[in-house]
């Protein structure tokens, strides 16, 4: 069970993965060395699976932004999944759902023209509903 300091460390850490253990105590008003254990206790019961970095995309050429509600017809999707797992430079996020579509494929691309590409392929293993993203209005 968590207690409110370590949903202090974890909301912390979420806004900052990079911050010293000495600046997150300060934080949530432990010393650096109990702060340190909390997060290793954290991390050994897989509450903290791991640190990233949040990359914007636009900046690194990758501007159009799509979610796709993608079908398939074959209930054995391995093929479908296969290609995704060969398309990792565009893919954000591949979510197995329920409802009206097998996966809600998030993906980002440098271009239309590779967009449409993509597209082609994926046709070979699944229909899909394309979304494009104009903005994002939630800013962080």
């Amino acid at each position: 069970m968590l207690d409110n300091t370590d949903r202090e460390i974890i909301n912390e850490l979420k806004k900052n993965s990079c911050i010293t253990m000495r600046d997150l105590g300060k934080k949530v008003y432990l010393i650096g060395q109990a702060t340190s254990t909390r997060v290793i206790k954290l991390e050994e019961k897989g509450i903290i699976k791991g640190y990233t970095i949040d990359v914007d995309e636009n900046k690194i050429g990758n501007s159009v932004h799509v979610i796709l509600n993608i079908c398939t017809e074959n209930p054995q999707h391995n093929s479908y999944l296969l290609f995704i797992n060969s398309q990792e430079n565009y893919i954000l996020h591949n979510y197995k759902v329920s409802g009206d579509c097998c996966y809600i494929l998030e993906c980002k691309f440098p271009s239309n023209k590779v967009l449409d590409k993509f597209l082609i392929e994926l046709n070979n293993y699944a229909n899909y509903k394309l979304t494009i993203i104009i903005d994002d209005k939630i800013k962080k």
